[in-house]
């Protein structure tokens, strides 16, 4: 009895053994033989621009890589690859009173990105994503795009941090 159950922790053990992926408290799950990442800049190519929004964008999907996970950054080429760009930049009202006129208006960012996963091809993806924020209506989007701006690249951020580096 001894020896079936020693057999069978040592079987348990080689199958956990053989089955890794590195998860990380981000709830990133990172493939063991990735290493590096590489972020290309994002171009504002929006009917609408905003000059901070490419350098944001860029800037906070590689600190996002480089502070919650263990991948190094690499000029291009890395074993997670983004490239895309900036397609949407847009204020729209959002709510409107009994009196019809606007109470909020929303600021939405839209972004096209190709992801390329160089370890597991069928984890790549090229979409969309999009994220939004609404603001009072009785201010002018120039009054509020310096706060809206990173708290709406924060999202996409996220939502694509979670497409990319969550397997689940």
């Amino acid at each position: 009895m001894k020896r079936i159950l020693f057999s069978l922790v040592i079987a348990l053990t080689a199958v956990l053994v053989s089955c890794t992926v590195k998860y990380s408290l981000s709830g990133a799950s990172i493939p063991p033989d990735a290493k590096t990442f590489s972020v290309a800049y994002f171009p504002n190519n929006a009917p609408m621009v905003a000059p901070v929004l490419s350098a944001t964008m860029t800037d906070e999907l590689t600190q996002r890589f480089a502070s919650r996970t263990s991948l190094m950054q690499v000029e291009e080429g890395g074993d997670f690859a983004f490239e895309g760009e900036i397609v949407g930049y847009s204020s729209t009202t959002s709510s409107v009173s009994s009196g019809d006129y606007a109470l909020q208006n929303r600021l939405t960012i839209s972004v096209k990105v190709k992801f390329t996963n160089a370890i597991d091809d069928k984890m790549s993806f090229n979409r969309n994503f999009s994220a939004y924020a609404d603001y009072d209506s009785t201010k002018l989007l120039t009054e509020v795009e310096s706060e809206l701006i990173p708290q709406i690249v924060e999202q996409l951020v996220t939502d694509i941090f979670q497409a990319a580096a969550s397997n689940w």
